[in-house]
């Protein structure tokens, strides 16, 4: 006779149990369905919010082929970092999510590394999204009411003012913490909602574009190279009124000392190889592409668990590599007067191609749709971050984990967690005055988070030593590709580290630098002798927590 179907309560009890094998009891409100574990990642990778905001770096470096090959290229070396983690996903469901992974693969110390570069991505991430789209509401405010790049605000000064910025993205934030606070199933009903709002805005826009954009170029301007502004340009700052490769750090700009180091840089970044200027462009694609790790750390909130979680990161980044390469081209076609350098230089790129191609109702209506896209990427991002913030300190892995495990009586959600971390997130735009630095330093951060797992999972494989991924364990399996992929992705990852760290990104190098001597040191003086990892939870103290 068949197998009988479950009913919803016997496949939450089926994944409380699953929780409680691996040490855990379930102390979230399990309410996700498979729907929304996908749209959780695919509302943080939101094709309107990366692919929109970075549109101008890439068309910069290298003109249109950035868009039509680069796109296709970074998508398909991140569904392999994608179907990796899945795999693992699907083995061990636990809202720690890549943190719990790297503790059961390699021990406490992989672990411990693992979640904090995952919690500094997280919080970059977040930042970035909604320093980005604060910065764009400005701009589309600009244009709505026909104010001019410089205008000046009180106390502030021109509206571009980064400060200013950090001031709007403070309002943005505002509502998506209480909506993050009041409960996973308003939480989800959002991201629901943020799906549609992507895909059906997203074939909006490129209607709109199709059958009405006044600007329509060949299929050959689609793969043209054009260098607007060198790597040189692009990393350097005015000190003592001279123009020169520099490192910058908030509103402080001092000379670059990997320019200083290594003179011959000076020659290849004024000179602007396609190689180079190619490979920094793939900047705006790969920092869309993160996030998709948030389906991993609703996994204590989601239903069937080890198979709803694994199809949301992969098939988050599916839909979104197909979405957005849609998107991408038609925007590119659609290049006023084949302008690139016009284009990749306003300040607003998308709006600027909006509105030199459609009607004013038009162009606004693009503007909205591509707004609330990026409020609603901002709302999920924070609940994502929370959860691993949340995993991280119900195993004591942090100071202040006694505050931010605390769980709401009421929403069942970890409301310190989903506070603090969005605070942080504003700090962090305070360090970093520069858009592509905050996401460089979000897309490094979150990746090498992403890949430790992963290699890991391969390392064992290959040995036949320790815990790894097998179809008994993980019913998302990869099979016999397994370990090829595994390879493919980590070297990719590699790849990408490097790339993302040198000028004008330089100051990521730095920080991760820092990041890591103080993890060093903060591990060998304290963490060391105090942080067990993940462990079993007690049921007396968990009760007592959650009054």
């Amino acid at each position: 006779m068949a197998d009988r179907k479950l009913s919803r309560e016997e496949m939450i009890q089926q994944d409380i149990a699953d929780l409680q094998s691996l040490g855990y009891t379930q102390q979230l409100f399990r309410e996700m369905g498979g729907f929304s574990n996908f749209a959780i990642s695919f509302s943080i990778i939101s094709i309107l919010t990366g692919a929109v905001l970075l549109y101008g770096t890439g068309l910069k470096f290298a003109g249109p082929v950035i868009n039509s090959v680069g796109w296709p290229l970074v998508s398909l070396f991140t569904l392999l970092v994608a179907a990796s983690m899945a795999e693992i996903a699907s083995a061990y469901p636990t809202a720690g999510g890549l943190y719990f992974w790297a503790f059961r693969l390699g021990g406490i110390k992989w672990a411990w590394i693992t979640a904090w570069f995952n919690m500094v991505g997280q919080i970059t991430a977040t930042a970035a999204i909604n320093m980005g789209a604060a910065i764009y509401f400005i701009g589309a405010a600009t244009r709505l009411f026909h104010l001019p790049d410089d205008y000046r605000l009180p106390v502030f000064g021109a509206i571009s003012n980064w400060y200013f910025q950090i001031g709007v993205m403070v309002l943005l934030l505002i509502p998506q913490i209480l909506i993050n606070a009041f409960g996973i199933r308003l939480t989800a009903k959002l991201n629901n909602l943020s799906v549609y709002w992507h895909l059906i805005g997203g074939a909006i826009i490129v209607a709109l574009l199709t059958f009405w954009g006044k600007h329509h170029s060949d299929f050959g301007f689609l793969f043209h190279y054009v260098n607007s502004v060198t790597p040189l340009d692009a990393s350097s700052a005015t000190i003592h009124e001279q123009s020169v490769p520099a490192l910058v750090v908030g509103s402080y700009s001092v000379p670059s000392p990997l320019f200083a180091m290594f003179p011959f840089l000076k020659g290849l970044y004024s000179s602007a190889p396609f190689a180079l200027v190619f490979t920094l462009g793939l900047l705006q694609a790969q920092w869309t592409y993160t996030g998709y790790d948030a389906s991993a750390h609703v996994a204590e909130e989601t239903i069937m668990a080890r198979k709803n979680s694994a199809w949301g990161i992969f098939l988050s980044v599916l839909v979104s590599a197909v979405a957005g390469y849609i998107l991408l081209l038609v925007l590119t076609w659609c290049i006023p007067n084949k302008d690139i350098a016009k284009t990749a230089n306003d300040a607003y790129p998308v709006l600027y191609i909006a509105t030199e191609n459609l009607s004013a109702f038009m162009a606004n209506l693009v503007a909205v749709i591509i707004g609330v896209a990026m409020w609603l990427c901002g709302s999920s991002s924070i609940a994502s971050m929370s959860r691993m913030w949340y995993a991280f300190a119900r195993d004591d892995g942090m100071p202040g984990a006694r505050l931010m495990k605390q769980i709401h009586p009421k929403h069942q959600t970890p409301i310190y967690a989903i506070l603090l971390t969005s605070l942080f997130s504003v700090l962090i735009c305070l360090y970093a005055a520069a858009y592509s630095l905050i996401t460089s330093i979000s897309t490094i951060a979150l990746y090498i988070a992403y890949i430790l797992p992963v290699y890991l999972n391969w390392r064992n494989k290959r040995s036949g030593k320790g815990e790894f991924t097998t179809p008994e364990t993980a019913p998302w399996n990869l099979g016999k590709w397994g370990k090829p992929i595994n390879l493919l992705a980590i070297l990719w990852v590699c790849l990408i580290t490097v790339l993302f760290s040198i000028p004008p990104n330089e100051l990521v190098l730095w920080t991760l630098l820092i990041m890591l001597i103080k993890l060093g040191l903060y591990w060998q003086f304290w963490a060391k002798k105090r942080f067990t990892g993940p462990t079993p939870a007690d049921e007396a103290e968990l009760r007592l927590e959650m009054k």
